[in-house]
């Protein structure tokens, strides 16, 4: 498969390496908007370099286009690559607007389009939802996550929908369907609502809650941590990749899961990546759909302006 890369940035980094290092692809074009930048991360990983997308395209005609750009400037170039019909990988999140998001996805049609979800295929993530599956933990009661760590950004709501689109994603994930949510969004620092507390309710009935800063640390232990917790048993996920948790209701037993001594792949976050780029690739070459379709974005994005419409209004959103 031939894949090229818009974007030489910090996490289009990582885009490089995995489809650099991956055997069925054949990586071979970057895209970005500052020449030395680019040329020196195509001269990197081998490939060549360009600042014209559309140049790039004509000469390359890809296979697949991954796409990895500052989280406000994914619109234009979205469009710009679906409309010249390619299958397209974005990075979260899929857009700041939701019109965007819809036009996007308008203009996608049946065509691949996947969202980089990548927390779904953290090891502790994949054994919670296996547990949950095998009905181990029962009816769901309860589900929560957190996260926080540093940040800025010139938009206000900017950790609710580049970073928590994580959070609703995976509450989502493992909870099913959020029906109605209610926030309070804190701007104590003066630099946009960058922590946020909201009350969840799922449409299975269970509740559950998001909480999320960008006015912390990720150096922090136990920055990141997800609780699910039902009538047979209870999951807890630490820092997404560290620790996996089950208790049996009724038990002072339980079952923790770390990665092992030699097992480097599943302690590093971002081998998550690489997992999912495998099952993403696999899906593409077998003409299945995306394993996390960019409606997910759009889902993330609809949650993240319910909590808005919510913390201003002052009321509880049904979304």
């Amino acid at each position: 498969m031939k894949v090229v890369l818009v974007g030489a940035g910090g996490w289009g980094y990582q885009h490089a390496r995995v489809f650099s290092a991956h055997p069925e692809v054949e990586f071979c074009a970057i895209a970005g908007r500052n020449p030395e930048r680019t040329q020196k991360r195509a001269d990197e990983f081998k490939v060549k370099a360009y600042t014209d997308i559309d140049e790039m395209l004509d000469a390359e005609k890809p296979d697949l286009v991954s796409l990895c750009l500052p989280n406000q400037g994914h619109f234009e170039p979205t469009m710009k690559v679906l409309r010249r019909g390619y299958p397209l990988l974005v990075e979260k999140p899929l857009m700041f607007k939701l019109e965007e998001a819809e036009a996007v996805l308008e203009a996608a049609g049946d065509r691949f389009f996947a969202i980089c979800f990548n927390h779904r295929y953290a090891k502790p993530v994949r054994l919670a939802k296996a547990a949950l599956d095998e009905g181990r933990l029962g009816d769901v009661i309860f589900v929560t996550w957190r996260f926080g760590g540093e940040g800025s950004s010139d938009h206000p709501h900017a950790n609710l929908i580049e970073t928590q689109c994580h959070g609703f994603d995976m509450l989502e994930h493992l909870g099913g369907p959020i029906r109605t949510i209610s926030a309070s969004m804190t701007d104590k620092l003066g630099k946009g609502l960058t922590t946020m507390a909201l009350s969840l309710e799922f449409e299975s009935g269970a509740v559950g809650s998001l909480v999320g800063s960008y006015d912390t640390s990720y150096a922090y232990p136990d920055t990141q941590r997800i609780e699910v917790s039902g009538t047979a048993g209870r999951v807890v996920i630490d820092d997404t990749v560290r620790r996996y948790r089950f208790n049996a209701a009724g038990s002072e037993l339980g079952e923790t899961w770390e990665a092992g001594y030699f097992n480097d792949r599943d302690r590093e976050f971002h081998r998550t990546f690489d997992a999912y780029i495998d099952a993403m690739l696999q899906a593409f070459k077998t003409g299945a759909p995306p394993p996390v379709h960019a409606r997910a974005g759009l889902r993330a994005l609809k949650l993240a302006h319910a909590a808005i419409r919510s913390h201003e209004q002052g009321v509880r959103v049904e979304v």
